[in-house]
């Protein structure tokens, strides 16, 4: 018979095993989860965030946790999400920019097409070509022919180097010839600003921010940058149909895992975010008041992965083609 001591001694035995068997899918998850996000809140990323974490802790019974870890357009929070156990406790809720950066930084401490397993894709929001009141354009076209007129005079604004923002203004270069020079700043917020002051002439930034400001005629909209128009702006044309064919730029954002995470937990974790996606009511309600559109269908970890494939290629060759580099 075994003692008292023996059976103790086997029992905490057992529970050491347990994360690892709840790693594999069997009683996952058993603790707190934390989604990783590369930036300071209040931006699109962590409401994203923030709505999802509330529905997978109702669904799944566990509290999932949002951690802010900015810096570096998101890598310093992507990279601590790399060397964190596989286990599925430990998420990142990445964006296009973990796309963009793997093309664009040379000296990246992980492969996010190797180290990083995409689970399910969140979201996506559109971005605008909107241009200050005080610039005589009211027509991509015009945009265009005022680019060739003024090389290196018409400004595009970003939030910062590496976002969407940025390398969508490189794309729209390319596609159109013109020579437009990039102004980077320190988020959406102070870049918007001057904007508005005309300080700066352009910005192709995500449409939600900056509709109520082209609403009030603060900021003219010339054309979203989806390949179709968007429901809740449906008089704004796209870049495409305004004269750039096949121009295509839209923010999206994701939840990833590290690299040898069980396919279990990814499963799970997948089916969560498609039943609050798509049977959730209030995070519906949600997305469209923050300007999100559902991801395509369907969003399974490998269909997210063949999209976030063709993502790094894309900026990749847009980075390459235009000599972007940050070390």
């Amino acid at each position: 018979m075994m003692t008292l001591s023996k059976a103790a001694l086997a029992l905490a035995a057992a529970w050491a095993l347990l994360p690892a068997a709840q790693a594999q899918g069997t009683g996952y998850p058993s603790k707190p989860v934390k989604l990783v996000v590369g930036y300071a809140p209040g931006g699109a990323t962590d409401i994203g965030a923030r709505l999802i974490a509330d529905a997978l802790g109702k669904d799944l019974g566990q509290s999932f946790i949002v951690e802010n870890r900015p810096g570096a357009n998101s890598n310093i929070g992507a990279e601590y999400v790399v060397r964190a156990p596989a286990d599925g406790y430990t998420l990142f809720v990445g964006s296009i920019s973990t796309a963009i950066n793997q093309g664009l930084y040379t000296k990246l401490g992980f492969d996010a097409g190797k180290d990083l397993v995409p689970v399910a894709q969140l979201n996506v929001v559109p971005n605008i070509l909107a241009v200050s009141a005080k610039l005589p354009v009211n027509s991509v076209a015009e945009y265009i022919a005022y680019g060739k007129q003024h090389p290196d005079k018409l400004t595009c604004a970003s939030p910062g180097s590496g976002s969407s923002a940025h390398l969508g203004c490189e794309l729209f270069k390319l596609k159109t010839g013109t020579s437009i020079l990039h102004v980077p700043y320190r988020g959406s917020g102070p870049a918007v600003s001057d904007l508005l002051g005309g300080q700066v002439d352009s910005m192709m930034d995500n449409l939600p921010p900056l509709l109520a400001q082209i609403r009030a005629g603060k900021l003219k909209g010339l054309a979203v940058t989806t390949a179709a128009r968007v429901d809740f702006a449906s008089d704004i044309p796209t870049v495409a149909e305004s004269g750039v064919p096949g121009f295509e730029v839209a923010a999206w954002f994701g939840v990833f895992a590290p690299a040898g995470t069980p396919a279990q937990v990814v499963e799970t974790v997948n089916k969560a975010i498609n039943r609050a996606l798509n049977a959730n009511p209030d995070v519906r309600a949600k997305y469209q008041s923050n300007g999100f559109m559902l991801p395509p269908a369907p969003n399974s970890s490998a269909s997210f992965q063949r999209f976030f494939n063709s993502e790094i290629k894309r900026w990749a060759e847009v980075a390459q083609a235009t000599h972007l580099k940050i070390d």
